[in-house]
This record gives structure tokens, sequence and C-alpha cells, in this order.
């Protein structure tokens, strides 16, 4: 048997003997950015924290993904004291251009019109992952397990069981690890969830995203676009190095044609659909697909345990929104966590509350982005006549311009306390 100890990506191990792993106040299973971030908020809390993984971490850190970073994240990361180190990784920009298909009614929103430096900061997967596990490094109170997947969970009077297996060595070996409180962040598939039969809830769009990275061939205004298409919306965000990411929607079977393309073919085809503003494309990166959907179930918690981020929820990725719900969650979880006396720890009644804040708040993010991609996506004419004067309105009337950005940045929701 393996066991990590406190916290190391490098993943050199120790063997641990017995069978029974010591045990912790939190399990967070998966230690993707969101489970990461938590365990970063809980560092200073003196709870026994244990992090635990199934992908190896250097495969996990080679994700391609790239996210925007809203407003209320940066002050998310800012209370956990992170965001300092995250800054030099993260592309800061000041505008974003709306625009439907070829119509001239674009709309430009300004971080004057948020009233702060920037509307929102870009940072690819790698970058923001490796900068929290070295956050991570000094935390003498999280232990990391990985590669390590649960194969089950049970509660067992005031602690929960999971039963984990190492796939450090040839030989598979389980364990057994208890906990106050079990958190799923293990993504939108979370076998975690599954196992605690929590059933999701909603429906797959048809629609597959197609996701590149653009190097430009001169420096440019650092702008980030959304064009809306029939087909879908496209998201273009800039990166550090005079790079961009493309989010392309489309419908699956044009979004698995054009992905396969060679990269002259890939360039001919998008050009098109890009704004006449972007600079000429030097080069373009592999492409990977990921498919649409919106999901949310119908509790967050249950006996001892409580899912978070996608494992929680999955939204469009028009206009961004998904990693900033999951670090709006933490953010709250954690709050919930560090004024929870010890012994009520991961007891029903003290998640309660959590659940009913994220919930609805999630719900209303949800049901905007999925109005946004039905309304945009599709050429019924009534529909195209009230999305261009919905964008009249928005180039026109400042408050209703401001009003959605705050929206969209997180901003007028309630934030934790």
């Amino acid at each position: 048997m393996v066991m990590i100890s406190a916290f190391a990506p490098s993943e050199q191990s120790l063997v641990y003997s017995p069978q029974e792993l010591p045990a912790v106040d939190v399990a967070i299973v998966g230690a993707g950015i969101v489970g990461l971030s938590l365990a970063c908020a809980l560092r200073h809390s003196g709870l026994a924290i244990a992090l635990i993984e199934a992908t190896p971490y250097a495969r996990e850190n080679t994700k391609g993904q790239a996210y925007v970073l809203h407003q209320v994240s940066r002050y998310f990361f800012e209370w956990i004291g992170v965001w300092d180190k995250l800054l030099p990784h993260v592309q800061p920009f000041e505008l974003t251009q709306l625009s439907d298909e070829g119509s001239p009614l674009t709309v430009h929103f300004s971080a004057e019109d948020l009233g702060t430096a920037a509307i929102g900061y870009v940072g690819e997967h790698a970058a923001i992952a490796e900068t929290l596990q070295s956050v991570l490094q000094s935390a003498s109170n999280v232990t990391f397990y990985c590669p390590w997947r649960v194969v089950s969970n049970e509660v067992k009077g005031d602690r929960a069981q999971l039963t984990l297996i190492s796939a450090h060595s040839a030989e598979l070996q389980a364990a057994h690890l208890t906990a106050r409180l079990v958190v799923g962040a293990d993504g939108g598939k979370s076998p975690l969830r599954q196992q605690m039969g929590i059933e999701p809830k909603g429906w797959k769009y048809g629609q597959s995203c197609v996701v590149a990275t653009l190097n430009v061939a001169h420096t440019q205004p650092v702008m980030a676009y959304e064009r809306f298409w029939p087909t879908g919306p496209m998201g273009v965000l800039p990166l550090l190095g005079n790079r961009y990411r493309v989010v392309w929607t489309l419908p699956h079977e044009r979004a698995e044609a054009v992905a396969a393309l060679d990269d002259r073919a890939f360039l001919a085809e998008l050009q098109p659909y890009l704004d006449p503003l972007m600079a000429e494309i030097a080069a373009v990166s592999d492409r990977f697909l990921f498919p649409t959907q919106l999901m949310q179930v119908n509790s967050y918690v249950g006996d001892r345990f409580v899912v978070i981020g996608d494992a929680a929820h999955r939204c469009h990725p028009v206009g961004g929104q998904g990693l900033n719900l999951g670090l709006r969650d933490v953010w709250a979880l954690a709050q919930q966590i560090l004024k929870t006396p010890l012994e009520q720890l991961g007891a029903r009644p003290s998640l309660v509350q959590f659940h009913r804040q994220r919930w609805w708040q999630n719900a209303l993010t949800l049901g905007f982005t999925d109005m946004l991609n039905r309304l945009f996506s599709n050429k019924w004419w009534p529909l195209v006549a009230v999305r261009r004067c919905g964008l009249w309105l928005l180039r026109t009337v400042l408050p209703l311009k401001r009003l959605v950005l705050r929206f969209m940045a997180g901003l007028l929701l309630p934030l934790p306390r």
C-alpha cells in the first residue's frame, strides 16, 4: 500500500501499513482546480484534509482547457490568499465585444462599465492548477493521495468510510479512509456522485465545442469576443503570449468533421466566423472536442457528503460561467465548514445552508446561459428580431448594460460574507 505524505504532486511515495489510513476531517475527492481551491481555502483551518485524485498529475496538468476567471473568482482567490501568485499566469482583459452573426449591432463592454481594473482574466488549466499545487506544498494539514481511486463511500455513524484503490503498483491494493465530511469534486461524470445514487437532471444540446489555440501574427488590443451564430456561440479569449483560445460551438457531426481538418483547412473554415478585427493567424494548435449540456442535481448534500463544481452542475459554455460557479461553490462551502463546530462537521443540518444558498444561484445562471444559447442559436425571424432589439438596448441603455455585465461577472448575486 502506498501513501503520499503531505502534499506531493511529484508522487514520491512511502509504504504505509496497515491498510487503515489516518482519519481526516474532510476528504476532497477530485484534485482539479475546484478541489485544489477548496484545499487551499482550508489549509490554515487546522482541519485534517485528504485530497484524492485518480488521474496521475503528469497527465492531469496537460489538460488543454482555458478558463475565464470573473471578478467574483478574483475576490475568492484574494480571500484564500493566492491571487498574487495566480496573477502572473493569467491574462487580464478590459474589453469584451458581443455580436450577432453579421449584424452591425455590436455591444462593447469595458472594465469601466464594471468599475474594476479588468472585466476578467483568462488562465490555462495547467498554469492555474500548478499554482494551487505549489501553494499546498507547505500545507502540513493536507495529505495528497494520487493516483488513488474511490470505489465506495459508506456512512458509519458520525463518519464516512471511503474505500480507495491505489494504482501505484501492478497489484491493486485497497485501503480505508474515514472522514467527517466527503466532498465530491470529481467532475461532470463524477463516479462518486454515481456511487452515492445522486441522479443529475438536465439535457444535452446536440452541440459540441471545438477548442483550439490561435497564435496571432502581431500584437493587438487585448479583447474577448463573444460571437453568436445560428450554429451556436463562439468565444474567443485572449491568452498570455499573443495567443487566443477559440471555443467554437457547432452541431455534433459538423464539430467532429471540423476538428479533424488539417491546420490549413481548419483555419479556412474558421476565418469567416472570426471578427474582422482579429489579427492574421500565424499558427493553430491541435483541436479537441467536448459536448455541451445543462445539468444540475436535485440536492448538493447528503449524509456526510456534498457535491460541488461540475459534479453538481454543468452549463453551456456561453459566457464562461462553468469554473466560476464551481469556485463560488468552494467559497460558500469553505465558509460553512470554517464556522461549523468540529463535532457537527459533515452532519446534514450543517450543510443545508450551503445547498440553499448555492442551488438557486446556480439555477439562475444555468437558466440564463440556456436562454442565451436557445435565443441566439437559430434563424427563426421573430427570435432574430427579439435578440437584435436586445443588443440595441444593451448598446444604448447604459444601466441595463452594467446590470447584465455585473450578473455575468458574478457580482449581482449575493457573495459569501
